[in-house]
């Protein structure tokens, strides 16, 4: 069944075209139109309603040796107030979900999940729990709130204080209501995502759109917004097939720990994540064959036309790491059009 998230009558007044995305009634795009949302992240701020993702805790004296093990990444050095991303592994060394945790205090960790995911890796990690810790699914106590872009400081700064650095957090208040806020986000760009109460997202969502430089976004600019920037989204650039060194994920990856999937994981290096710059006509999709010649090298995993970019790219996974330039084709429904590996991020902001 489809859920709603507190902020679906918010999405409504406004014009939203409403979609199922994840089990939620979410709005793809406002009557901005996606660009115009895009472009007003890109150079200005935009708001998105990202309820619908899952957060779990792990409290207790083996909270960390929990976390550790179950995911990629290594949590030891995280400090109080800071956010670490990571990725959780089959045995196999492929994905089950990828996540970013934040260290609330000694053996207190907040982790948040993909939304398609959230029952699976519930069920995932329970399975793997040991020793003295507590784990709760906690994403029905949570709303959540996305301002980005290079005018959401001043836009939130009005309100609160700011986390200072990429990947921290504060617990602070707006309007009186008790949030997390933190210097995080899916764009590429600068901005925070804030952590409220069900309850009292309406009322934040209001007064963040009350200053007219905000700009309602949907899940198309989201889309268009992340893979601009490069970042990969579960069930396109991974999934269970595929594991985070295929994908580029070295960084959310500490082979110098044990944790589930790593020797499989070391052992299934075979595929590349690469970027395709578009100079053909036409605009590439997923899963479009990739083409060097006459061989077939891989498959595009996310395309579409990037508006800041005002070019077409993709992302895909083939048999090897390509050198930027490299000429290729890719497949789009039966007609190859031309195009060049490129560097990944496609987009990078200054500073």
């Amino acid at each position: 069944m489809t859920s709603k998230t507190p902020l679906y009558e918010e999405h409504v007044a406004l014009g939203g075209r409403i979609v199922d995305f994840a089990g939620y009634f979410l709005p793809v795009q406002y009557p901005t139109g996606v660009i115009k949302e895009h472009m007003a992240v890109r150079e200005g701020v935009g708001l998105f309603d990202v309820s619908h993702m899952g957060e779990v805790t792990f409290r207790g004296k083996d909270a960390l040796a929990n976390i550790n093990y179950i995911f990629t990444n290594d949590y030891t050095n995280l400090k109080n107030g800071r956010v670490r991303y990571g990725v959780m592994c089959y045995e196999d060394g492929g994905c089950v979900d990828d996540l970013i945790v934040y260290r609330m205090g000694e053996d207190d960790f907040f982790v948040v999940v993909n939304a398609s995911n959230r029952h699976k890796d519930v069920a995932w990690i329970k399975e793997h729990l040991f020793g003295e810790v507590e784990f709760a699914d906690v994403s029905d106590d949570y709303a959540q709130l996305a301002l980005q872009g290079p005018l959401s400081g001043e836009v939130l700064g009005k309100y609160t204080e700011l986390p200072k650095k990429y990947y921290s957090f504060i617990r602070t208040q707006i309007l009186g209501k008790d949030v997390i806020v933190s210097q995080t986000g899916y764009t590429g760009e600068y901005g925070f995502e804030i952590y409220c109460r069900p309850e009292d997202a309406v009322e934040l969502w209001r007064e963040l759109l009350k200053d007219e430089r905000v700009v309602p976004c949907g899940l198309g600019a989201r889309d268009t917004l992340r893979l601009e920037a490069a970042m990969p989204l579960y069930g396109h650039e991974m999934d269970e097939t595929v594991s985070p060194l295929e994908t580029g994920l070295d960084f959310g990856v500490k082979l110098n720990k044990d944790f589930i999937g790593r020797d499989a994981m070391m052992a299934r290096t075979n595929r590349h994540r690469i970027g395709i710059q578009i100079t053909g006509r036409g605009i590439a999709r997923e899963h479009c064959d990739v083409w060097l010649g006459e061989k077939l090298i891989g498959h595009t995993t996310s395309g579409t036309h990037c508006p800041y970019l005002k070019g077409a790219y993709a992302m895909a996974l083939t048999d090897e790491a390509y050198e930027p330039g490299t000429e290729v084709t890719v497949d789009v429904r039966g007609r190859k059009i031309e195009g060049k590996v490129t560097p990944l991020p496609f987009y990078k902001r200054e500073g």
